[in-house]
């Protein structure tokens, strides 16, 4: 590989990191191509770009990239495999439901959103991230509760002027 060829698949992946909020290093060495086909399609179905990497390069786009990655280039020894993905738990769920056949890809580490996880011990962590849809959810259904039974009570009230301020006046104290 020529000098300019490294640079441009460091300029590549810079870009690459910065496109994408979840970043997930994994290492994939050792499955065959048909677990790896799969592995592939899965990533596909879930929408996650899996590409395999240099570690000397991706150390170089992580320097030179905007973000802070942390102690994350020391996990950069032996195969590494890049997952990039919207969202932040989605790589998690595909590595763990594939572990489930076989015993890799095990997780090296990951950048989700600013916050960095090193080691496949993180793994079950990663799953339980709630993403930014599934948060405006949560907080959407936190937010009508309350609007609901204030409905329901005043519907409950007979519609009647009279039952509607007794109903408010119980809301209130």
């Amino acid at each position: 590989m020529t000098r300019e060829e490294k640079s441009q698949v460091i300029e590549d992946l810079t870009a690459q990191l910065a496109e994408n909020p979840n970043i997930y290093l994994t290492d994939i060495s050792g499955l065959n191509a048909g677990t790896t086909s799969d592995l592939r399609r899965a990533c596909f179905k879930a929408n996650i770009k899996l590409a395999v990497v240099k570690n000397t390069l991706l150390a170089k786009a992580m320097e030179a990239s905007d973000k802070e990655f942390g102690e994350l280039p020391t996990v950069l020894k032996g195969n590494t495999s890049v997952m990039y993905s919207e969202t932040g738990n989605a790589p998690a769920k595909v590595i763990k439901t594939f572990r489930k056949k076989s015993e890799k890809p095990l997780l090296k580490g990951a950048f989700i959103e600013e916050a960095i996880y090193i080691g496949d011990d993180q793994l079950d962590t990663l799953v339980d991230i709630k993403s930014r849809e599934e948060l405006i959810g949560d907080i959407i259904t936190l937010l009508q509760s309350p609007a609901k039974n204030v409905v329901s009570a005043l519907q409950s009230s007979g519609g009647k002027l009279a039952g509607i301020i007794k109903t408010l006046s119980e809301k209130e104290g």
